[in-house]
């Protein structure tokens, strides 16, 4: 007696124009995810659009109470106001002090701290891990009334960089540490047991085998090592006085008790995104290969 199967239908397949095969998505299907992802699109550009339109306003437009898409009449009256206003050059030098001290900083001692989980076997390496990978959950922001007292004995508070770059540092460190052991475990370990059968110290193998195979993890976790702390408002400026703040606590200036001046301060908010834009072009290259290598092992 014959048995009767039934076999599932196929989904249908269509060939696209540029030679990809398509699966079980109709022209229609294609249609309304265009328009999904269209409308996704400008909803999140329109912030930067609308910050962007109105730091080229004059005063009689972005004080207006009737909106305005496109300036009528742009000027750059804003960012001239902005480059003249007190403490702006001396917040921007601060922050590129801090910012660039403390990436540094987080690579260095980031980078040897993950060498270590990485490459050698000692007693409580999972409890470190493990702890790196906690402190990221505790907001910081917790920990900001001990560290204010902390470094207040310390004397490193109000007119002083070095604190709030302490705490930078320590900011970015857990994170650098846990995605540099993601590059340095995808690195092969017969590569230094070659080396070093080769005749080379584990300083060398250090040198000229992990640290140039690591080097596009080292840019990729700068980059958002810098972002981080450039982005940072809160703990510089319960820290530190005006004179030592960054550029995002000198935009809060621009918000007085008698309005808030929407034009200067979309301008510097422009003039406060011009580094990161520039860093992040100057080692755009490396970011793709970083983020991937990272992905592979560990």
């Amino acid at each position: 007696m014959a048995v009767l199967t039934s076999t599932p239908p196929r989904r249908r397949t269509r060939k696209a124009d540029d030679g990809v095969m398509t699966v079980g998505r109709s022209r229609i299907g294609n249609l309304v995810a265009n328009a999904a992802g269209l409308i996704f699109a400008i909803v999140m550009f329109f912030p930067v659009y609308w910050v962007l339109i109105t730091s080229f306003k004059p005063q009689t437009e972005w004080s207006s109470f009737t909106p305005t898409f496109v300036p009528h009449a742009p000027t750059l009256d804003n960012f001239t106001s902005a480059f003249n206003a007190p403490l702006f050059k001396q917040s921007l030098i601060n922050g590129i002090l801090v910012t660039a001290m403390a990436v540094i900083a987080a690579l260095i001692v980031g980078f040897l701290g993950a060498l270590a989980v990485a490459r050698f076997r000692f007693y409580g390496r999972r409890a470190i891990i493990l702890v790196v990978l906690a402190v990221q959950l505790i907001p910081f922001i917790s920990l900001l009334i001990p560290i204010f007292l902390m470094l207040q004995s310390w004397h490193a508070v109000g007119n002083t960089l070095i604190g709030v770059t302490l705490v930078y540092t320590v900011l970015i460190l857990p994170y650098t540490v846990w995605m540099l052991r993601g590059f340095i475990a995808g690195i092969p370990r017969e590569l230094d047991e070659a080396a070093m059968i080769d005749g080379c110290t584990r300083g060398q193998v250090f040198w000229r085998i992990v640290l140039p195979l690591t080097g596009p993890g080292l840019v990729a976790t700068s980059v958002y090592g810098f972002i981080q702390a450039w982005n940072e408002f809160m703990i510089i400026n319960t820290l530190n006085d005006p004179e030592h703040q960054n550029l995002m606590a000198w935009l809060m200036q621009n918000q007085t008790s008698r309005g808030t001046y929407w034009g200067p301060l979309m301008a510097g908010a422009i003039i406060t995104s011009i580094p990161v834009v520039i860093f992040f072009l100057a080692v755009q290259r490396n970011i793709a290969s970083g983020l991937t290598a990272g992905a592979v092992k560990g």
